[in-house]
């Protein structure tokens, strides 16, 4: 009898093994999806293995072996490596294998029921030849049969009777295929540049290695790191293997795509969020199917079906958004290292601002240092600090200090472009009843709902809920409200009053919501159709336009007043990036930092480029705390819609874990209700990261043997703590 074990489709650790089905009849490899019953239902499984066992086996199971409803890929979807990774995966983030194998494929190829269908298109084929054929069927037929099949509808548009008439008379047959990415040639546009010395050096540090290794390249914002990026690329494509360029943002991947395109002239995959699922799918395709060697993509293009990768960039290594925040929590970091000792392919971690785990690993010999200080056109932008506390005891703007509107007046004036950041989106974030101080808050989550004037709204960023703005202050009844804080509808608001003449363009979550919007909001900016570009952080790094000359950023200091342990590393990144965007073409930069703390070490170190000094201030104070990457730390959120069953779920876990040694235990803490539900964190901090990855294993595994009724999130490297 012949047997395959299956993993099911739900994500969920007590389902995280395999079930056994009979395959009889089957033609079935490992890696491949089926229909399976479950219980009373039929759900997708994925195939683990398959085997042949005896009558004497089959008894010893002990229970009736259902079979395999129906198989659903002629050809695996996960080969070797991928199951590898699976594992390793499952292992290290704490997860089931299954929700692995699921991140790692595009919506209409994961197994699950509800992945839907692949888009179809209807080709007409030629079949024969055929005597007695009008002038205009023969020639239709010779076209047919010179290119062998064409679209349906370009054929019915081109010879419309006579086409449908050689179907009728079964010279050619309409057939299915599934719906394909086109790839098309685009000729080359960009020659190499004329490399700098510290160019031609960082390259020649990467290409002495031939085999696997990690690279971090520090180079300073302007440095001229994508021209080094594309010359390994040269390399990589030259030997016959494949590429993949991973940016943090949808907002980057055009500008990587672009210049990808001028210099290779070939096509390739593209891969991120902003896709819709059959698009993701023809991307996939275009993969595995080897008819591109080169992908640009998010976090989630790490997991492109490469089976010849030689060079892995990550540009931006230190962004957060890198970090998956559902089950499995991984870092497209470490899914790059582990596919990179895979297939012997050199990973190329860079920044401007590198995470400090990442610069300690560098400095420890674990990653090799590439370093690339200095600017292409050796002019940093001149950043100036405006301290708010000042400005407004002198009387002016809280929102735009004199300094700030004088340097855009005079951007404007000479017809240069402006960047300007604030780190914010909505119009205001409180809505305050003046009568009694109220603040309207989310009836689902812990936190103020932000007014949107637009839509004369109010939203809440955390769980997306909506409602129009009351009347009367549901506290006190007053009718008078107060528009407390500044988001980007606002400063848009606000500069558009004071500089009635230019033109803006305001990117942020709300107005990029739309297909290809960034795009198109980045492409507008780069032809000049606007002076001033507004928006949060996705303007913050990697855009390069040769007249932005002015780079102002409103609250500076914002971040700093987070309880969050990376608050100043956060901070100093955004200033940073940010600093970068001004003054890379021939006219000389400048930054205008408005905030209340211009003093604070993380202020000062952006405002004069200095990441080393940086580093070493703040390692010492992670150093004090015992914070990474002088630890380890796990995260362990239990929540419940009922507060009894978050308390009860804590108590347990807290009860095991004060009889353990060898890490700390902070908490439990209580966090704010999303979405309904109550939530407690407990951490644990310590130096022995399998430790600690056992020690929540064991914690898990306790929660769901006792039944407990609250959900536990588990994350080993969270990156921000709330």
């Amino acid at each position: 009898m012949k047997i395959a074990h299956v993993f099911v489709e739900h994500p969920i650790y007590h389902l995280d093994h395999t079930f056994t089905y009979a395959c009889d009849g089957f033609d079935l490899q490992r890696g491949v999806r089926v229909e399976v019953p479950f219980g009373r239902t039929h759900i997708i499984g994925f195939v683990s293995e398959v085997k042949e066992i005896s009558e004497e086996e089959k008894k010893s199971y002990g229970f009736e072996i259902k079979s395999i409803d129906s198989v659903i890929d002629e050809e695996p979807l996960i080969n070797e490596e991928l199951f590898t990774l699976a594992d390793w995966m499952a292992d290290t983030y704490v997860a089931p294998k299954i929700s692995c194998i699921q991140c790692m494929l595009p919506a209409k190829l994961k197994p699950k029921s509800t992945h839907g269908t692949i888009k179809m298109e209807a080709f007409v084929q030629y079949v024969k030849d055929i005597n007695n054929l009008t002038i205009k069927q023969k020639t239709a037929l010779e076209d047919l049969k010179a290119v062998k099949s064409m679209p349906r509808a370009a054929f019915y548009q081109k010879y419309k009777t006579p086409g449908k008439k050689l179907i009728a008379l079964g010279c050619a047959k309409i057939i299915e295929k599934e719906a394909s990415a086109f790839v098309n040639e685009i000729q080359v546009q960009e020659s190499e540049f004329t490399l700098s010395t510290q160019q031609i050096q960082a390259l020649h540090e990467i290409r002495k290695s031939k085999h696997h290794e990690v690279f971090l390249l520090h180079g300073a914002t302007g440095s001229g790191k994508t021209e080094v990026f594309l010359q390994l690329a040269s390399d990589t494509i030259k030997q016959g293997k494949q590429v993949v360029f991973l940016v943090p943002e949808i907002a980057l991947t055009p500008l990587m795509v672009n210049r990808v395109k001028r210099r290779f002239g070939n096509a390739l995959a593209i891969y991120h969020s902003g896709l819709n699922a059959q698009e993701k799918y023809e991307q996939y395709q275009l993969v595995k199917h080897h008819k591109v060697q080169i992908v640009v993509g998010t976090r989630s293009a790490v997991f492109m079906p490469f089976d010849d990768l030689g060079l892995i960039i990550m540009d931006e290594e230190h962004d957060t958004s890198y970090k998956q925040d559902r089950m499995p929590r991984y870092h497209s970091r470490d899914i790059a290292i582990e596919r990179g000792k895979y297939h012997d392919a050199k990973v190329v971690l860079a920044s401007a601002t590198p995470c400090l785990e990442s610069y300690a690993r560098a400095l420890k010999k674990v990653y090799h240092l590439v370093e690339m200080p200095q600017r292409i056109n050796e002019s940093f932008p001149e950043v100036k600090l405006v301290e708010m506390r000042q400005a407004i005891k002198n009387g002016e703007d809280a929102t735009l200090s004199n300094t700030m509107l004088d340097a855009i007046y005079e951007r404007l004036q000479r017809k240069e472009q402006i960047i300007l950041l604030l780190n914010r989106r909505g119009y205001t974030p409180i809505l305050r009843c003046i009568s009694c101080g109220h603040v309207i808050q989310c009836p689902h989550c812990d936190v103020a709902m932000s007014y949107h004037k637009q839509d004369k709204q109010l939203k809440c960023h955390t769980c997306g809920y909506q409602m129009p703005v009351p009347t009367h202050c549901p506290s006190c009844g007053s009718s008078t409200w107060r528009y407390l804080g500044m988001g980007t509808q606002k400063l848009e608001e606000l500069v558009q009053v004071k500089f009635p003449q230019a033109k803006i363009l305001r990117m942020d979550a709300d107005t990029t919501g739309k297909k290809n919007a960034h795009e198109d909001i980045l492409q507008a900016f780069a032809n000049h159709e606007a002076d001033i570009l507004l928006g949060t952080q996705m303007i913050a790094k990697g855009l390069d336009f040769e007249d932005v000359t002015l780079v102002g950023i409103v609250n500076g200091d914002a971040m700093l007043a987070r309880s969050d342990y990376r608050s100043a590393e956060l901070t100093y990144d955004l200033l940073e990036q940010a600093s970068g965007r001004s003054g890379r073409g021939d006219k000389r930069g400048e930054v205008i930092i408005q905030a209340y703390d211009i003093h604070h070490y993380a202020i000062l170190a952006a405002a004069n480029h200095q990441y080393q000094y940086f580093f070493q201030r703040e390692m010492k104070y992670r150093h004090m705390a015992n914070y990474p990457p002088y630890t380890y730390l796990v995260s362990m959120v239990f929540q419940h819609k009922q507060e009894a069953a978050v308390s009860q779920s804590v108590s347990y876990a807290m009860e095991y874990l004060m009889k353990k040694e060898g890490f700390k235990v902070l908490g439990p803490a209580g966090l704010h209700k999303i979405k309904d539900e109550e939530r407690t964190r407990i951490l644990l901090k310590g130096k022995d990261q399998r430790q600690l990855s056992r020690m929540v294993k064991d914690v898990y595994d306790r929660h769901i043997a006792s039944k407990q009724k609250a959900r536990l999130e588990i994350d080993l490297a969270p990156i921000i703590l709330e």
